[in-house]
């Protein structure tokens, strides 16, 4: 019988080689990799005769280890790494190494003699795929791609804030941009008008969802591509990261069968996440939720998402009459842009379902003034509304190089500050990407509409005076969170400044 020696808690570098076909090898439970300076194949400990007739039919002499399993997939998911591929073609394993260092990544463009052939040539493709390997790495949302007089230049969108990745030739600009085209299934000769497409990228064994918009610049072409979240990457309630007595709220309001829950912020700060946090929350085999988006943000599997599609006369109210004949209980209008749409939304939540939307406002309480402005009665927003959160995304001091810093004293005295605390300013380190912050937080208003709300609608009060009465009946605002995150020195008092801090 054959005794193959096994190695156990293993750290394994990955042997790369062009003459293996490192997929297929994948495929058959095969793996190399490098073994105290030698070349060696390495088995999964349940699929050893695969393995081995697999390695027999490529015609390799490799000494041959098995190892337990997990260090087998901590070794598969490196070679998972080297390699990414687009969804709409198959390259050649050449192309799907991956750069992973930006240090790298300058070099290999400086030295990359192929790079200016066209755009389906391997040295581009390795550079597009590089690109998404660490925008995903640095954990950034957007890819922009500029065009500018002289050069290109890449930047990512991380925490909320764009950061400057690498610098590129103009014409290895354009031929990135025309790669991207590809993937996207966007015609490459159309340089005149914008386009929208979407993409598919399959790294590290994730399957990444990217939207794609390419602009028409004076200089060239630009490209931003967002980077779209799967339904496993939705947090739950207690993940958003609110104040606990907000979240032990939004507990509380899901469980109305109807109504309306309102999120309002400026873009880019986390409405859709939170709503779709409050329909993972919702969500049961029982119930049917349709959602109607512009665009559809988060793949979900247990929800039907409408992408709304205004060429084809598929807009917001349109798509929100026929979801109504669809037999929902719960559903999510992406934003209410109009009063069409304010209004069928408003009496989807009295005849029984429980409504999700957004608006554009800057706070919880002047939800009511723009919607009353779209031409909603006042009783019918006290029947329907059960609650309007506003919400902000502050990012966090990195906490390996945040410094004490001293706060004017007039500023404190405006911003309401307690002057006996230390509060921190940003610094910048690796851990960072000299940044000075790592993550974010969201910060949010819960307006409530409970009974002595309604009271007040009928009485007539505007909402400046509405806020001011839940101000005295203890809601805290934005900008008290924002206060409460200074005090506690989890960010600056400029990054607090900047999200809201003086709202009130």
């Amino acid at each position: 019988m054959l005794k193959i020696p096994r190695l156990e808690q293993v750290d394994l570098e990955p042997y790369w080689s062009e003459e293996i076909d490192h997929k297929t090898a994948m495929q058959h439970f095969l793996l190399f990799a490098e073994e105290e300076g030698e070349h060696v194949a390495i088995l999964h400990p349940e699929h050893i005769a695969e393995g081995l007739n697999f390695l027999a039919h490529l015609g390799l002499d490799f000494p041959v280890y098995t190892v337990d399993e997990e260090s087998y997939e901590r070794l598969r998911n490196k070679f998972l790494e080297l390699q990414s591929s687009s969804a709409f073609e198959e390259v050649e394993s050449a192309s799907e190494e991956l750069i992973e260092a930006e240090s790298e990544l300058l070099e290999f463009i400086q030295n990359a003699q192929d790079l200016l052939s066209d755009e389906t040539s391997a040295p581009i493709i390795k550079l597009v795929n590089s690109l998404f390997f660490q925008a995903l790495k640095k954990g950034a949302s957007d890819i922009h791609i500029e065009s500018h007089e002289r050069r290109g230049e890449v930047r990512f969108r991380i925490d909320g804030a764009l950061k400057k990745h690498i610098d590129l030739d103009r014409r290895i600009t354009t031929l990135v941009i025309n790669r991207i085209k590809v993937i996207s299934n966007l015609d490459i000769s159309e340089k005149r008008l914008p386009q929208d497409g979407r993409t598919q990228i399959s790294i590290s064994g994730k399957v990444l969802d990217v939207r794609v918009s390419v602009l028409p610049t004076y200089h060239g072409e630009r490209v931003v591509m967002r980077i779209l979240m799967q339904s496993e990457h939705i947090p739950t309630l207690e993940e958003l990261g609110f104040a606990h007595d907000i979240t032990q709220a939004f507990y509380r309001l899901l469980t109305h069968s109807h109504g309306m829950i309102l999120v309002t912020g400026p873009t880019g700060s986390g409405k859709s996440t939170t709503l779709h946090a409050f329909m993972q929350y919702v969500a049961s085999p029982d119930i049917n939720i349709i959602t109607i988006e512009d665009p559809v943000e988060y793949n979900a599997d247990n929800i039907n998402q409408i992408q709304v599609n205004e060429k084809a006369g598929l807009t917001f109210a349109s798509g929100l009459r026929s979801i109504l004949r669809q037999d929902p209980d719960v559903v999510m209008v992406g934003e209410i842009r109009d009063a069409e749409t304010a209004q069928i939304a408003v009496q989807a939540a009295l005849t029984g379902h429980l409504m999700f939307s957004t608006l554009h406002t800057n706070d919880a309480t002047s939800a009511f003034t723009r919607l009353m402005d779209m031409g909603i009665e006042s009783y019918l927003l006290s029947s329907t509304l059960l609650g309007i959160l506003a919400q902000r995304l502050a990012r966090k001091l990195c906490p390996q190089c945040k410094r004490p810093v001293t706060i004017d004293a007039e500023k404190m005295a405006e911003a309401h500050l307690d002057p006996s605390r230390t509060y921190y300013g940003a610094q910048g380190c690796s851990a960072c990407d000299f940044t000075g912050y790592k993550g974010r937080q969201a910060v949010g208003e819960l307006f409530v509409i409970d009974d002595e709300v309604k009271r007040l609608i009928h009485q007539g009060l505007n909402d400046h005076e509405i806020r001011e009465r839940m101000k005295q009946r203890g809601m805290k605002t934005i900008s008290d969170r924002l206060r409460e995150m200074l005090e506690a020195g989890l960010t600056s008092y400029e990054e607090a400044l900047r999200v809201g801090l003086m709202d009130g």
